[in-house]
Formats: C-alpha cells, sequence, structure tokens
C-alpha cells in the first residue's frame, strides 16, 4: 500500500468516515488528526498555491513544510481546491454530500463568507456531522475576537494559576488552549457519529477554546469553593495544598535534574513511607508534620528535608526509588529524553516516519491504544499530493477533467 492511500482499510475504529477537513494551524488540524489516528479518511482541503498556512509558519526553510506542520497533519490526505472559484465552491459540495465530518476552525465569520455555514452544509448534507472550533462561544462578548492557544489559556484560566505564588501569570507549556480544544471536538465527533446510527441525522458540534481551557482546569474550582476566592498561583504547589509537592533538585545540576514529589493529602501513609526511604524516621512524630494541612504549613521545612536526600541520587533513581515503596514522584524528562526513550519508541509514542522531503522525520503517535483498531502513522502529505487520487475515488473525475481544472488554476 503506498504513501498516497495514506492508510489501512483494515482494523480502524472508523473505517469508511470520511471526513472533510477545513482547518488551519493547531486547533482544528489536531481535532481531525485525532480523527485520522482512528481511521478516518481525513481529506484536507487546501488553497492550490500556498496551501495551510501552517504548512510555511516557523521552518527554517520556505520550501519546505514546516515541523509544526508534519506534527498536526499525518495520516491525512491533502487536496487542492480554489474555494473563491465557483467551480472549485461546487467541487466541496460534491464532496461534502459525501462526507460524514465537516471540520473547520478559521476565524470569526470567515466560513460563511466562503458559503459553507452551518446551514448551507446541512441542506447539503443533512446527515453530516459539522464541528466547529472558535476562540470563544456564540453570544460571548468577545465572539468576534481572534484567538490563539495563549490567549485562550489567559481567559480560560489557566495562566491565572500557573505561576509562582506573587509572581506574574505563566502559560503552561502544553498547547492546551489549541489541541485542547481539538480534542474535545472529536470527542463530540464521536459522539455525534454513535447518535447518527440511532436517529438517522447531522449536528452541530460547537467547541470555544476558552470553555476547553475551563475544563481542563476544573479542579481549581474546588479550591474556589473551599475558600471562598479565586484559586492563586502556587507554583509547583497542589492547588489544594500539600506537602512535599513540589520539583526537587537532583544530582547533576542540568537545568532539568529535578523530579516531582508528592504526597497524598488524604493521610500520612505516603508521607511516612517517604520519610522511612530518605532515613528520617526520626521526623515520624513532630507535630509540624503530622497531618497534610500541617506539612503544608511548614513546606518550606518539608522541602529542605527532601532536598536533601535527592541531591544524593539523580531524578531517575529518585523516581525509581520512590516507586518502589509507592510514594509518587516524577522525573523531569525533557523532549529530547521522551523522543529517545526505548520504551516509549518500542510502543509506539514516537514514531519516524518517511517524508518526501524531510525525509526521516521522528514524532509522537497517537496515545490511545486499541485492541481491535490499529492506524500506523504516516507522514503529513505534500500540497495536494492526493487531489487526483480522491477526485477520481470520491467524485468519478477523469483524467482529463482533472488536468483541465488544473490548468485553469481550480484546483
Amino acid at each position: 500500500m503506498n504513501q498516497g492511500t495514506v492508510r489501512s482499510k483494515q482494523q480502524s475504529a472508523l473505517a469508511g468516515v470520511k471526513v472533510i477537513d477545513m482547518t488551519q494551524f493547531e486547533a482544528g488540524t489536531s481535532c481531525t488528526e485525532t480523527l485520522a489516528w482512528l481511521g478516518a479518511d481525513v481529506i484536507k482541503i487546501e488553497e492550490p498555491t500556498k496551501g495551510e498556512q501552517g504548512r510555511r509558519a516557523s521552518t527554517e526553510d520556505a520550501n519546505i513544510d514546516s515541523p509544526y506542520f508534519l506534527l498536526l497533519n499525518a495520516n491525512k490526505r491533502s487536496v487542492t481546491i480554489n474555494v473563491k472559484d465557483e467551480r472549485g465552491r461546487q467541487i466541496l459540495r460534491e464532496l461534502i454530500k459525501q462526507g460524514d465530518v465537516f471540520v473547520e476552525n478559521f476565524g470569526p465569520g470567515a466560513i460563511e463568507r466562503l458559503g459553507f455555514g452551518y446551514d448551507v452544509v446541512k441542506e447539503i448534507n443533512p446527515r453530516i456531522i459539522y464541528a466547529q472550533i472558535k476562540g470563544f462561544s456564540a453570544g460571548s462578548p468577545y465572539e468576534k475576537f481572534p484567538a490563539f492557544d495563549m490567549t485562550a489559556q489567559a481567559v480560560g484560566g489557566s495562566l491565572a494559576t500557573t505561576g509562582e505564588e506573587g509572581g506574574r501569570p505563566i502559560r503552561p507549556g502544553p498547547t492546551l488552549g489549541d489541541t485542547g480544544a481539538g480534542l474535545h471536538t472529536a470527542i463530540g465527533i464521536l459522539a455525534a457519529l454513535h447518535q447518527r446510527q440511532s436517529d438517522g441525522e447531522g449536528q452541530h458540534v460547537e467547541v470555544a477554546m476558552q470553555e476547553a481551557v475551563i475544563n481542563f482546569g476544573r479542579i481549581a474550582y474546588a479550591s474556589l469553593a473551599l475558600y471562598g476566592k479565586s484559586a492563586p498561583r502556587h507554583g509547583n504547589q497542589s492547588v489544594l495544598g500539600s506537602a512535599p509537592s513540589e520539583v526537587y533538585r537532583c544530582k547533576g545540576g542540568g537545568e532539568n535534574d529535578y523530579c516531582y514529589i508528592y504526597t497524598s493529602r488524604a493521610g500520612n501513609q505516603q508521607w511516612e513511607r517517604l520519610l522511612k526511604v530518605i532515613g528520617r524516621e526520626d521526623l515520624m512524630d513532630d507535630p509540624r508534620f503530622n497531618s497534610p494541612l500541617e506539612r503544608y504549613r511548614y513546606r518550606e521545612e518539608v522541602d529542605a528535608i527532601v532536598t536533601e536526600w535527592t541531591l544524593k541520587h539523580d531524578k531517575r533513581e529518585v523516581m525509581e526509588i520512590l516507586g518502589a515503596v509507592n510514594v509518587p514522584g516524577g522525573a523531569v524528562f525533557d523532549t529530547k529524553e521522551l523522543r529517545d526513550d526505548p520504551h516509549l519508541r518500542k510502543r509506539g509514542m514516537f514514531v519516524t516516519v518517511k517524508h518526501p522531503t524531510r525525509g526521516d522525520f521522528t514524532m509522537p503517535g497517537w496515545p490511545v491504544t486499541m485492541s481491535k483498531s490499529n492506524v500506523p502513522v504516516v507522514a503529513a502529505p505534500l500540497l495536494g499530493q492526493h487531489t487526483e487520487e480522491v477526485f477520481r475515488q470520491m467524485l468519478g473525475y477523469t483524467p482529463e477533467q482533472i488536468a483541465g481544472l488544473k490548468a485553469e488554476k481550480v484546483i
């Protein structure tokens, strides 16, 4: 099976599901990539000359697709259509008639101006699941504002709870606003596809990036409910307060030579195991540390005690020693350590794909394993790589028709 076919039709959960992908950048593309990894046939619609904007975003060579694009568009097929030309819009309508899912995340109002708002697409194909990702929900006072990951994390409460106490708000490393919104949308699409099996009808799925971030921050609202005030910035502390709950420097001295150590607020068992393993049983009856609340009050003393021990071991040793006695500890692994991890490679969490212009490219795979669905990761497509294939398979176009449309710059 060649690169053009993209996926195996055997053993995939969403085999037969056709997705019309009008997404760009990250929030939308992460949604459709998720569907592709579950086995859907994702047909990415792109402008014929430059393609989706992400192709040239953050790249060292303007003539080669960016790593950013490759990471968000694996397992898709690329089709070029000039949707500003009526003949191009007609081709898109023909594809929509055969589609199961339509996904877009253009700026506010853009898809409607192109003539493919929900009401229009629903008329073309009443069974289609029409999904949209925007920065803010319909009716919001900010509905027409543009949004990227950073702004979504700001308005969704993520920045307000991230950073050191008394310090400025800090954006967390993961792109919760973008990929987080994409994953929420994929969940909604899957539910809508399931519901369609019983009622035969499509529906409109909407996700606001602001609201996806709010959902990720759900536990912060326990702090608000308990203490009656906004959840504060706690640095590495648990949002509900606990100690130890911090990154502790380990032997080695590198910028990521730390291990995060946490003991549960649910009691003293993990704390007592920690004291035994670090050789400080003398603190078992110390009143400063005899409850989670007291340990939190004396967290600076707790941190000093734990650090004295962690400095004698490297971060992996710390994690392994603690894990062996059932105390939560996590070494701070950087991106290179994770990419090169033998277990993660063997499991398929990192895979090396062959890209036509970049050659071997290593990227994260799909983290969900399923006993009856397996979709190998395939490199992101070149611009328009599958135009002829899709138009022949889905629309029955002849080579002469395709050549004519190309000559007239419709595709």
